[in-house]
């Protein structure tokens, strides 16, 4: 599984120097910004420290459906649950769901909101689950910086297990199985909007590899019931 950690619309160039020293120190090189060029500013080189390779090659997103379009599976941050989700995890949590995932994803993306006003609600709509660091107070807050080299130092282990991963079939991803159900739930009366869909796609993240390989043949089962049921409704009559 290949990590990139994302930063949305950052003000402050050293917050991303700083947040590319944290990446690289835990073993991470995958850093992606979207609708900023701060990783070119002098002031995110002066933090960078040894880092600057990983500015050097960050990867620009124009929005962050942008970034949904290139990933497997999306993580939002947020202070707490929000946007109706009934799971929130903190770090420890989430580095067990991705373990979890095995090669089934093949590229994950954890997204970190603006230093003032965190990530809308249009965008954490748009992630697959959402994470938050438990804190102690009212009104809780950590530095840009603070927040990556955290999620940085509970995730390092995924880097590692990265290198000897085994290739799988793009069919059997977490992301083609989202696609699938997009396309199938609709054929079975389910809308997008409907509580049912609702619940199976905030739950589809939760799922282990064997648990989506799973899903995957449920959903060939149904697709060949539909297929024929099709067929027989257009034979023409005798």
């Amino acid at each position: 599984m290949q990590l990139a950690f994302v930063l949305v619309e950052p003000k402050v160039p050293e917050n991303v120097g700083a947040a590319a020293r944290a990446l690289c120190t835990m073993g991470f090189g995958e850093l992606w910004l979207v609708n900023s060029d701060l990783h070119t500013r002098p002031e995110a080189h002066w933090l960078a420290h040894g880092s600057d390779h990983i500015l050097d090659s960050a990867r620009i997103f124009p929005d962050l459906a942008a970034v949904r379009n290139s990933v497997d599976l999306l993580m939002g941050t947020s202070a707490k649950p929000r946007h109706q989700r009934q799971h929130w995890h903190a770090p420890g949590q989430l580095r067990e769901a991705l373990a979890s995932k095995g090669a089934s994803v093949a590229t994950a993306a954890l997204v970190f909101g603006r230093e003032d006003r965190g990530l809308s609600n249009e965008e954490l709509a748009l992630c697959d689950l959402l994470t938050g660091i438990p804190m102690k107070v009212a009104y809780p807050s950590l530095n840009l910086a603070q927040s990556v080299m955290l999620y940085a130092w509970e995730l390092s282990g995924l880097a590692a297990a990265a290198e000897t991963q085994t290739e799988y079939a793009d069919s059997n991803r977490l992301g083609a199985l989202r696609g699938r159900l997009e396309t199938l739930l609709p054929e079975l009366n389910t809308p997008p909007e409907g509580k049912l869909s609702q619940w199976v796609f905030e739950r589809l993240p939760l799922l282990t590899e064997r648990d989506i390989g799973f899903v995957h043949t449920l959903c060939s089962n149904i697709e060949r019931v539909l297929v024929g049921r099709k067929s027989r409704t257009d034979k023409p009559g005798p």
